[in-house]
């Protein structure tokens, strides 16, 4: 990407403000995954190396423009002071005066944390004044949070009118890097696995890379909207009768494209689903009528495992199932498996953020993967080939 990377920029002397991506999930004020901290360790660390004075800003939640204290960023600042060996400061705003005499008095190697963001509607708002204020707080401004860069709030796009200078992040350089070139230059083989509920969700992602792929590889409840379009029985599984015609397009222009188009040969059904569920693995053609399908089967993992062994590029977005109940879990666990398998074997391997991006991290699975995306809508909006407000804000490399 041709956008200006923080390493480009002299940070010596200079106050940094850092859009970070600390929407952590949080239970009675603790931390339940420190992922997202961890991914902005290394800008932190690179700023302070390079003799700058960083001052993070991030959202946490949907307090919806109030104050919300078991929203606020106070016990994510204590997680991140055990992180790093600098002090950090937890500051109880994010603008006004309190913000702006945080700022003035910090001292070199000191991190700053600044409140939650969303307890101002103005944030969301992109309010141009809101915006404004945050240019009181540093000499330039640096934006990680990948995952936030398709919103064009004020933390992301309006401050940056405000700053002659919006770097990428470490990380957010990172996730440029892989969902650019796996779109723009793929190695081939390409193969990408789309999964997730509904067609309706990925139909712009698919269309962008039927031009691309040489393979692509459906499951998740999306599969059953093109097994009723090939005229089998589906039981009550998952059905977007106003995509069936959608569906019914993309098999005749992968067909066109020569694209191998591969759906499920096999289904784990249940009649109802829970963690107990007595489940049952049928052929694709052989789904009970009181039945809902909800994972891919043994065969079909096996199916897509070869896929993804045979390539040199794969992308990955959407489970296979209902991956949260162990009955239904396999499927999404073998394709995490398979990817890992791939990348050990010189592949490179992207996986979309959201629900991927974490039944790779419960499986420990993250070192093995070539790029796991921080950004659930972000990294789909990408793969679509939209551009995102919070990196077209960004100055350009010279």
């Amino acid at each position: 990407m041709s956008k200006l990377s923080i390493k480009d920029v002299d940070l010596s002397g200079r106050q940094v403000l850092v859009r970070v991506d600390f929407n952590v999930p949080l239970d009675e004020g603790v931390v339940q995954d420190d992922t997202r901290l961890l991914a902005s360790l290394p800008t932190i660390r690179y700023i302070l190396d390079q003799g700058g004075r960083p001052v993070l800003i991030s959202h946490l939640g949907r307090p919806g423009g109030e104050r919300v204290d078991a929203l606020s960023l106070e016990p994510v600042a204590e997680i991140l002071d055990g992180l790093i060996d600098e002090p950090v400061r937890f500051v109880p705003e994010c603008v006004g005066d309190v913000a702006r005499a945080a700022t003035k008095a910090q001292s070199a190697n000191e991190v700053l944390i600044l409140e939650n963001l969303r307890f101002h509607p103005e944030e969301e708002d992109n309010n141009p004044a809101f915006a404004m204020e945050f240019a009181a707080f540093a000499d330039l401004f640096v934006n990680d949070a990948f995952g936030t860069a398709h919103r064009a709030h004020a933390s992301t796009e309006g401050l940056t009118h405000h700053f002659a200078t919006c770097a990428a992040g470490l990380l957010m350089q990172k996730e440029l890097e892989y969902l650019d070139g796996a779109l723009s230059d793929p190695e081939k083989p390409f193969v990408a696995v789309m999964g997730g509920a509904k067609v309706s969700g990925k139909i712009d992602v698919i269309s962008q890379l039927m031009t691309k792929v040489d393979a692509l590889l459906i499951g998740g409840g999306m599969a059953y909207t093109f097994f009723k379009v090939m005229g089998l029985e589906i039981g009550r599984s998952l059905l977007e009768e106003d995509r069936m015609a959608v569906a019914e397009e993309i098999v005749g222009e992968a067909e066109k494209a020569g694209i191998d188009l591969v759906l499920p040969v096999d289904s784990v059904v249940a009649t109802g689903l829970s963690e107990d569920a007595v489940t049952a693995v049928v052929d694709r053609a052989s789904i009970p009528v009181d039945q809902e399908a909800a994972d891919i089967g043994p065969e079909t993992q096996a199916l897509f495992g070869e896929w993804i062994g045979k390539a040199r590029t794969v992308v990955w977005n959407g489970p296979m199932g209902v991956f949260e109940m162990t009955p239904f879990s396999n499927g999404t666990k073998a394709v995490a498996r398979a990817m890992a398998e791939a990348t050990d074997n010189g592949a490179t391997t992207v996986v979309g953020g959201g629900e991927t991006a974490a039944a790779v991290v419960d499986l420990g699975l993250q070192d093995r993967i070539s790029h796991v995306s921080t950004g659930g809508g972000a990294s789909l909006e990408f793969l679509e080939g939209k551009a995102l407000p919070g990196v077209e804000a960004l100055s350009y490399a010279n």
